[in-house]
């Protein structure tokens, strides 16, 4: 399954709800607001690196671009993708959960 994650975890609990949730082995993909759960430095980011044990995460390139992140500021980890690779995620997962 693919996890989508939107909302910055500083302003909602989305990202704990799904890491709580989310099975072993799914794709996680922060987009929107939701890329700042995965810059270092943060109060999450020991969290975010664990769950890349069990989870293969991504964010969105131009989110994080559109935020003033570069991905010298991206969790070990985390792969960063185009539209395409979102579009290509979505169409290799049999189902897709918003987390909002």
């Amino acid at each position: 399954m693919l996890h989508t994650i939107n909302k910055s975890p500083f302003e909602r609990n989305s990202l704990d709800t799904c890491l709580r949730l989310a099975k072993p082995g799914s794709d996680l993909l922060f987009v929107e607001d939701g890329v700042y759960a995965v810059t270092v430095g943060t109060a999450v980011q020991d969290n975010v690196k664990k769950a890349t044990e069990e989870h293969v995460l991504y964010a969105l390139g131009p989110d994080l671009a559109a935020r003033g992140i570069t991905e010298d500021q991206v969790i070990d980890g985390v792969n960063i993708v185009d539209y395409g690779d979102f579009v290509d995620l979505a169409a290799k997962n049999d189902r897709v959960q918003a987390w909002l």
